[in-house]
């Protein structure tokens, strides 16, 4: 009896992607002729529910994973009604033809660029920024004039109901529509030729996406993780460098693709830095009992466990606990943790952490440092601090990732007028702003060739005087 009602369950879920991606196919040609005013009242739509529907966001997300409304509204709605408000502004500039230069062979020609949506786009979207990012990705999307499927993560249910909810009262389905569940429903989502994919999430399900998306050869946008450095040199501001870390590192518990994922310190500062870093985090969370009452909890217990054996594994190779430590089961709360002089071989110094631990470990000069960034898979980010402008530009010239911040942390997100977006193994593509438009939209190259054409002394019959041309 129950595996005929999942069998029908299958079937129906097969049959409503069928239905909603016929229709977003069918009525694609008609979203791609869409003018600037036409886009801008939809993303006004998306912008007005956001802004009235505060409560309600800071409610689903403390559901999911305790999150405080505070730290809500500045990593999810601000960030969300900062994208939307970008894209309202200047999309019908970036919808315009852009005028191309000719060069020497096409001097009698007239080149432009032509911005148009690529058609249907599934946007699958992380559990860990779960209304960010998937508005803002959305917001791009209508700015590009696309229709769109939304698949977010099933490990946020009460803020997919609630995105659900939304979309439902500001679109009809043929434009955007939602579907909710685990990887299954990714899975039959990605069966479908869709004209580009925008994926959040980590390097290993990124390889899947990608894999499906070369069934159908659909574009792709991927924004991935990895293991984000910090490095603090000898002629750093320590007080303010571990102000910032901890700041980066513990906002939504480290649950962050962007936040400082370990940090390398001069040994000749490497005291003064644990000590302030010690400072910072109190000065921030205060005790574990305050901390508990105002940090994000771990999204799942399969998380929490991870962690957990990261660190434990850690201590036994012999790091060292500078601060913290101490994990509540019951309530999937781990503490800001600290681990000192950790071993560049154990797990936490090999694989993304995603949770409230910081690995701090030494470095003997600015090679050594870059050796150890270099020798992992390029980060999304890459965070320095240092007052020496020599330092910085070597470290900028020796080392690839996707973005970088001098004497400061995450801020770069917030920065609509850069691209974001990593570097192979920490993605491919970018978003935000124009970026986010460009994501979505095709480039479509447009000559026109003007009354006067002198390719035609090229064609045949190739005599002296051609060969003379060429």
């Amino acid at each position: 009896m129950e595996a005929t009602v999942q069998n029908r369950k299958t079937i129906d879920l097969d049959h409503e992607i069928d239905r909603i991606f016929a229709k977003q196919q069918a009525h694609k040609r008609f979203m791609a002729q869409t003018t600037a005013s036409e886009r801008i009242a939809r993303l006004k739509r998306l912008h007005d529910w956001t802004l009235d529907n505060k409560e309600p966001i800071r409610e689903a997300i403390f559901n999911d994973f305790q999150k405080t409304g505070p730290e809500v509204d500045l990593t999810e709605t601000l960030i969300a009604l900062m994208e939307i408000r970008h894209a309202m502004r200047h999309v019908k500039k970036w919808m315009r033809p852009k005028k191309v230069r000719p060069t020497l062979a096409m001097l009698t020609t007239r080149a432009e660029i032509r911005y148009e949506p690529w058609g249907t786009a599934l946007i699958i979207s992380p559990w860990n920024y779960p209304f960010n990012l998937t508005a803002a990705p959305l917001a791009s999307a209508i700015a590009a004039g696309n229709c769109v499927i939304l698949k977010p993560s099933e490990f946020t249910p009460h803020t997919t109901a609630l995105i659900k909810q939304m979309l439902t009262e500001l679109f009809p389905e043929e434009e955007v529509a939602l579907f909710e569940g685990a990887a299954e429903v990714s899975q039959k989502l990605l069966a479908k030729p869709f004209d580009h994919i925008f994926f959040t999430g980590s390097p290993r399900v990124g390889k899947l996406v990608m894999q499906a998306a070369a069934e159908h050869l659909s574009s792709v946008t991927l924004e991935l993780g990895g293991k984000s450095p910090t490095i603090i040199d000898d002629t750093a501001d320590i007080e303010d460098a571990a102000l910032k870390v901890a700041w980066g590192k513990f906002t939504n518990s480290g649950q962050t693709c962007i936040c400082p994922d370990y940090t390398l310190v001069h040994e000749s500062v490497r005291d003064p830095f644990l000590k302030a870093l010690t400072e910072a985090i109190q000065k921030l969370y205060g005790d574990k009992q305050k901390a508990q009452a105002e940090m994000t909890h771990i999204v799942a217990a399969s998380h929490f466990q991870r962690l957990t054996a990261l660190v434990n594994e850690a201590i036994e190779q012999g790091a060292q606990i500078a601060l913290g430590g101490t994990p509540d089961k019951e309530s999937l709360f781990l503490e800001p943790t600290v681990l000192a002089d950790v071993p560049g071989s154990c797990r936490l110094m090999q694989e993304e952490i995603f949770g409230p631990v910081l690995p701090v470990t030494v470095f003997k000069n600015l090679d050594q440092a870059i050796e150890i960034v270099n020798a992992k898979e390029k980060p999304l980010s890459l965070y320095i601090f240092s007052r020496s402008k020599a330092n910085i530009d070597k470290i900028l010239r020796n080392t690839s990732t996707g973005g970088t911040v001098v004497n400061n942390v995450l801020i770069h997100f917030m920065h609509l007028n850069l691209p974001f977006g990593g570097v192979n193994n920490s993605g491919l593509g970018n978003s935000h702003g124009y970026y986010g438009f460009k994501a979505f939209s095709h480039e479509r190259a447009v000559l026109r060739q003007r009354r006067l054409d002198p390719i035609k002394l090229l064609y045949p019959p190739y005599t002296p005087f051609f060969d003379k041309l060429i």
